[in-house]
C-alpha cells in the first residue's frame, strides 16, 4: 500500500530506540525526510537529520521543531513518542517525579505541538500523533505517575484534533500495550522492578494479552505511520489501541 509520505518531512521524538526508531525507520522506508531526537546519538534508521537533546526541559522540543524546518524548509507530520515509565506504588511517588514525569510525558508533547502548529498550517495541513499506552485507557496500579500522564495526552490529541481540523491539522494517539523494547527488556527495566526471573515476568506478562505476547516495536510503527499518511485523511481525534486486545473495551 502506498501511503504517500514520500518527500513528507517528519520529526520523530524520542526516537533514538524501542518504537520511536522503529517509526523513523519505517517512516525512512516509505520515502520521508526523518528528523530523529533525543537525548542519545542519531539511531541510523535513514534519517536525514537527528537533533540531539532533553526534551523534558523548556526549550528542548521547541528546538527539534525549528532545526527540522530550518534544515528542511516545512514539516508535515510530528509523532510525539518520548517518554518515561516505572513501578511504584502510588504514596511512594513525590511530587518531584511527578512533575518530571508531568514535563517529559506531558508538556514535551505540547510544547512540540505548540511549535509544529504555525509550520503544519503554511503547509496547509499535517498529521501528529501522539504515542499514549494502554494505561491511559486502564490505570496501571504499579505505574501510577505513567498513567495519569498518559491519560494526558488522550485528552491532549482529541483537543487538538478539534481545535485544528479547520486548519487541515489531523491528530490522533496510538495506544500500545506491553512491547518489547528496552523500557521492558533492559537490566533494570519493567520486567526487574517487577521481580522474579526476568523471562518469567516477561512471559507472564505476555501471557497476559489475548494475543499472548508482547507486541514487537515494529507492529506499534506500522499503526504510527499508516496515521500519519494520506491513507488516514479521515482520522482524526482516535486513539487508536494496539495492544493485543489488552483493553477490553470499545474505545
Amino acid at each position: 500500500m502506498e501511503l504517500g509520505l514520500s518527500g513528507r518531512v517528519c520529526v520523530v521524538t524520542g526516537s533514538t530506540a524501542g518504537i520511536g526508531r522503529e517509526t523513523a525507520r519505517l517512516l525512512a522506508a516509505e520515502g520521508a525526510r526523518v528528523v530523529t531526537s533525543g537525548r542519545g546519538g542519531a539511531p541510523g534508521v535513514g534519517e536525514v537529520l537527528h537533533v540531539a537533546g532533553d526534551l523534558g526541559s523548556a526549550g528542548g522540543p521547541e528546538r527539534v521543531v525549528e532545526e527540522a524546518v530550518r534544515e528542511l524548509g516545512r514539516l508535515d507530520v510530528l509523532v510525539n513518542n518520548v517518554g518515561v515509565a516505572r513501578q511504584a506504588r502510588f504514596e511512594e511517588v513525590a511530587d518531584e517525579e511527578w512533575e518530571a514525569y508531568w514535563q517529559l510525558n506531558v508538556m514535551s508533547y505540547v510544547r512540540a505541538i505548540r511549535a509544529a502548529l504555525p509550520h503544519l498550517r503554511s503547509g496547509g495541513g499535517g498529521a501528529i500523533v501522539n504515542v499514549a499506552s494502554t494505561a491511559a485507557k486502564r490505570p496501571s496500579t504499579g505505574m501510577p505517575h505513567y498513567s495519569v500522564t498518559k491519560a494526558a495526552v488522550l485528552s491532549l490529541s482529541r483537543l487538538v484534533a478539534d481545535l485544528y481540523a479547520k486548519d487541515g491539522i489531523r491528530c490522533n494517539a496510538v495506544t500500545p500495550g506491553p512491547t518489547a523494547t528496552g523500557a521492558w527488556l533492559d537490566e533494570g527495566g519493567l520486567a526487574d522492578q517487577q521481580g522474579g526471573e526476568r523471562d518469567d515476568v516477561l512471559r507472564k506478562v505476555g501471557a497476559g494479552r489475548p494475543l499472548g505476547r508482547l507486541a514487537e516495536p515494529e507492529e506499534i510503527a506500522a499503526v504510527i505511520a499508516f496515521l500519519c499518511s494520506e491513507r488516514a485523511s479521515y482520522v482524526t481525534g482516535a486513539a487508536w489501541s494496539a495492544d493485543g486486545g489488552t483493553v477490553p473495551i470499545i474505545l
